[in-house]
This record gives C-alpha cells, sequence and structure tokens, in this order.
C-alpha cells in the first residue's frame, strides 16, 4: 500500500490518501509520528496502529462531545463523524461505544420529539421531520401511533390558531378557506380543522 497524497485541510489537520482513497485524516504532529510522506509505503501494520491508538480515541471522545453539545440521532452522529473523516469501521466502533452506555437511544429520541411537538404541530409535519433526522421508518409509525392512539389533533391545530390569533367569529369565507388550506398543508386532517374552527368559535 502506498500513501499517493495528503491533501492539507487547515494549518494542522491533513487527509491521507491510500492507494488513491481517502484513509483518514491525522493532525501535522502525527504525520511526522508515523513517518507518513507521499509516494512512500505504509505497512498494514502502521495503518492498525493509527485506527487504534489514534483514531478510535479521538472519535470515541468526538462522539461524546457532540451527543453532550446536543441530543443526536445514531444517522445524525454517523454522519457528523463521517464528515470529520473517520473511517466506517472506526465510526461503527465508536458508535457501538456510546451506545454501550445508552448515550444513543432512537426510541426514546423519538418519544422525546414526538411529546415535544404534538401540540403545535400535525403528525404529519412531526414524521416528516423524524424522517429527515435518518431514523428507522417503521419505528418512527409505530411511536407515533402510540402516542395519538385515541386522541385527536385538535389541539394542536387550536394552538396553530391562537399563535396566528385567529378569530373564527370576524374571519369571512375568504380568510377562512385561506385557514384551511393553510392548516390542511402542515397535514392536519379535515375533522381535526373543522373541530377546532368550531372551538375557536365557540370560545371566541
Amino acid at each position: 500500500m502506498e500513501v499517493t497524497r495528503i491533501e492539507p485541510l487547515t494549518k494542522t489537520k491533513y487527509k491521507i490518501y491510500v492507494d488513491e482513497q481517502p484513509a483518514f485524516v491525522l493532525y501535522k504532529g502525527e504525520l511526522h509520528r508515523f513517518g507518513l510522506k507521499e509516494q512512500e509505503t505504509i505497512s498494514e501494520e502502521t495503518i492498525c496502529v493509527i485506527k487504534e491508538q489514534v483514531l478510535l480515541k479521538r472519535a470515541k471522545l468526538r462522539a461524546l462531545h457532540l451527543l453532550n453539545d446536543m441530543a443526536r440521532t445514531e444517522s445524525q452522529l454517523r454522519d457528523k463523524l463521517k464528515k470529520n473523516g473517520y473511517p466506517e469501521d472506526i465510526i461503527d466502533e465508536a458508535l457501538n461505544y456510546v451506545k454501550s452506555f445508552g448515550y444513543i437511544n432512537d426510541e426514546e429520541y423519538i418519544r422525546s420529539f414526538i411529546e415535544s411537538k404534538k401540540e403545535k404541530k400535525s403528525r404529519r409535519e412531526i414524521y416528516a421531520l423524524l424522517a429527515q433526522k435518518g431514523l428507522d421508518r417503521e419505528m418512527t409509525d409505530r411511536m407515533l401511533d402510540e402516542a395519538y392512539e385515541g386522541n385527536t389533533e385538535e389541539e394542536a391545530v387550536l394552538a396553530v390558531l391562537r399563535k396566528k390569533r385567529w378569530n373564527q367569529e370576524e374571519a369571512d369565507d375568504r380568510q377562512k378557506q385561506k385557514m384551511y388550506a393553510y392548516l390542511a398543508r402542515k397535514g392536519f386532517r379535515h375533522e381535526d380543522i373543522c373541530r377546532a374552527m368550531q372551538v375557536s368559535l365557540a370560545n371566541a
């Protein structure tokens, strides 16, 4: 195997290419430590040492730092580590490490997310937001079913109407149609919109 390219990313960080493929990212001092130079061979043993002694430790710390900063899904954390230049096998080990302590729990993340949003957003909106985070769709569907079992989204519609300072009594037909269309685009169901508008009228 050959170090085919050493590409500067910053003044102190470099991306190392082995046999023309991006392999890992090291700091300047680590280049000297392992004697890495372009167009020179690198042994499998050296690559293993770099991964075990440098990259894995760094990836674990990076993962912990990212989770300490904010709650993240497994997919989000994987994407972050990938952008930092860590190899896939190192990312897998780092994720297994933080998961072993319960720091990543996609099911709990979904449950908390639904609870924090369901009074303001439609089920469809929440599903779309969770899908963007790379979460398992079957798990998301199941947990949405549990969260909405026996419930309607009427309260969420009412919350939107209050935020919009909606006055059902004073609104004309055009304004009502416009508001209905807005709520429908947000994913609320016809019956929930109509019920909430009636409640809004009764409370006017």
